[in-house]
Parts: C-alpha cells; sequence; structure tokens
C-alpha cells in the first residue's frame, strides 16, 4: 500500500474528532472562535513539529521562494473565506441545499488541480470520484427533506450558488497547499510537508487573530481562558493537519480528498456504535458507494 493512503486515513480519523470536539466548545465561544481555536492552538505545535523533522533529516533546508509564500497564503485564506461562507450558508432558510452543493470539493479539486498543477487523474480516478460523489450526497440528503428533484430544481437559488462557491474556496486551499509543496523541488517530502504547514498556519493564525481582534475582540481573550477543550481542538488539528499536508506532499489532491471521504464513514460508525442512531436505507446506499469509490481508487489506479 503506498504511504499516502494510511496516511490520509489518519488525517481523516483526526479530522473527525476535532470536528467533535469543535461542536463541544461552540457553547463557551462564538462560531469564529470556535473556528480560530484549531489555528491558534495548533500554531505552536506546527513550529515544534518543523523542528522536529529538520533534526530528524538532516537534509539541507527547502529553498522557499515566492511563489511557496504565494500558494501557503493563498491556501490558508481559502480555507478562512471557505470557513465564512459555510457560516453564512446557515443563516439561510433552505441552507440545506447549498450544503449539499458544498460537497462538491472533490470535483472542484480534480478540475482545479489540473489547471493549476497539471495533476492528471486516471479512468479509475474518474470513476471513484463519481461514484464517492453519490454517495457523499446520498448521505448528505438522508436526514432531510431534499429530494433528487430538488437538487436539480435549486440549482440557480443564492443557497446552490454559495455552496458551490464554498466547494471551490475548499478545492482551492487543497489545491494551494498541494501546490506549495512541490514548490519546495526535491527535498523530502515529510521536509516540504512540516515547512508548508508551519509557514501557512503562522498566515492563518495571524489572520485571523487580526479579524477577531478587530471584529470580536472578546472571543480572543474567551479563546485563551477556555484553554483546556480549545488546546484538545488544537491538538487534533495539528494531527490532521500533518496527515493532510504529508498526502499533498506524496499525492494528486484529487486521490488525497477522495479517500479521505473516509471521514464520512467514521462519523457514520460512531452514530451508530456510540449514539445508537438508527440508520436509513440512503445512508447505508450512500457509505457502501463511498467504500466501494475509496477500493476502486485504491486498487484501480
Amino acid at each position: 500500500m503506498e504511504l499516502w493512503i494510511p496516511v490520509t486515513i489518519f488525517a481523516a480519523f483526526m479530522q473527525n474528532l476535532r470536528s467533535a470536539l469543535q461542536k463541544h466548545i461552540k457553547g463557551k465561544l462564538s462560531t469564529s472562535g470556535a473556528a480560530y481555536v484549531r489555528f491558534l492552538y495548533a500554531w505552536p505545535f506546527a513550529l515544534l513539529y518543523f523542528w522536529g523533522v529538520r533534526e530528524f533529516s538532516g537534509a539541507p533546508l527547502p529553498d522557499v521562494n515566492w511563489t511557496f509564500l504565494f500558494y501557503c497564503l493563498l491556501g490558508g485564506i481559502t480555507q478562512i473565506v471557505f470557513t465564512f461562507l459555510l457560516i453564512h450558508l446557515f443563516s439561510y432558510r433552505n441552507f440545506a441545499v447549498g450544503t449539499v452543493y458544498s460537497k462538491t470539493e472533490i470535483i472542484q479539486i480534480a478540475i482545479l488541480g489540473l489547471i493549476l498543477l497539471g495533476d492528471t487523474v486516471s479512468v479509475a480516478g474518474v470513476i471513484a470520484i463519481a461514484i464517492g460523489m453519490v454517495g457523499i450526497l446520498a448521505l448528505s440528503v438522508a436526514h432531510t427533506n431534499i429530494t433528487w428533484r430538488n437538487l436539480v430544481t435549486s440549482l440557480l437559488e443564492k443557497p446552490t450558488l454559495i455552496g458551490l462557491v464554498c466547494g471551490a474556496f475548499l478545492g482551492a486551499s487543497v489545491v494551494f497547499i498541494r501546490g506549495a509543496t512541490l514548490e519546495l523541488g526535491d527535498a523530502p517530502f515529510l521536509d516540504r510537508a512540516a515547512l508548508t504547514l508551519a509557514i501557512a498556519l503562522s498566515m492563518q493564525t495571524v489572520i485571523m487573530g487580526a479579524y477577531l481582534l478587530l471584529r470580536e475582540p472578546g472571543q480572543m481573550t474567551a479563546t485563551l481562558r477556555h484553554w483546556r477543550p480549545a488546546l484538545a481542538v488544537g491538538v487534533t488539528g495539528f494531527f490532521g493537519s500533518v496527515g493532510w499536508f504529508t498526502a499533498f506532499a506524496l499525492q494528486n489532491a484529487a486521490y488525497v480528498r477522495a479517500v479521505g471521504q473516509i471521514e464520512l464513514v467514521f462519523t457514520f460508525i460512531a452514530s451508530v456504535v456510540f449514539f445508537r442512531e438508527k440508520t436509513k436505507p440512503l445512508e447505508l446506499f450512500g457509505i457502501l458507494l463511498i467504500i466501494a469509490a475509496i477500493l476502486i481508487l485504491i486498487l484501480g489506479r
């Protein structure tokens, strides 16, 4: 098995855990504050991780150029913009349709990766992404009143367009981060991933921290006051980011995010095993499609 596959699965698991912890902290912080702790409390660990990788590697420091820094900045900003757009989307009465369309990120990643980085997708990869996309949509509509017909008839509504833009910004952030790792040339993949993570996370911490100080000044104090649950979010977020950035340094971003959809499988298992939630046939159908897509991608590439 290629290394990027277990690394991606690890990243998806840690992201799932971070999301669960973030939901618990939302009662203590605003939505922006809860989003910020993932950057603030992961940042010191990212710097320590880069230092540790450098000590272990012993390779020359990767050559940092302006294109690398620009990719890091774009990757950080587009991820933040995605977060705020998603929050804005929830203010619409029919936001559910928009959130479903925000899940089209994988298709948009494949297109953007081809345009910006020249990353191509194999025939098996296209099939896997298409099957996985249907599975994701099935899971997304399982607990809503949305029908497949609604998805078609709502194409030109504002929440739908915002959802598509959400997916585009999330997809762009992933492609920019992969582009940043590629700009570091022939340096070892761990060095490239660790440096990209340290720089991008530093930029995100400063940018979103400045926003909170200007727009929600009390939230900065609150993120420090509730440091224990915030630290848990930061640590799990850090480990998840290490996995994602490492996988992006090794493989096409579209493949990585396609395998990363196993996160939805983890969520489904947790809901059944730990929370005893009843499942719907559409959910099972969606999970089976996602698993099939991942297997096709792993075995058929």
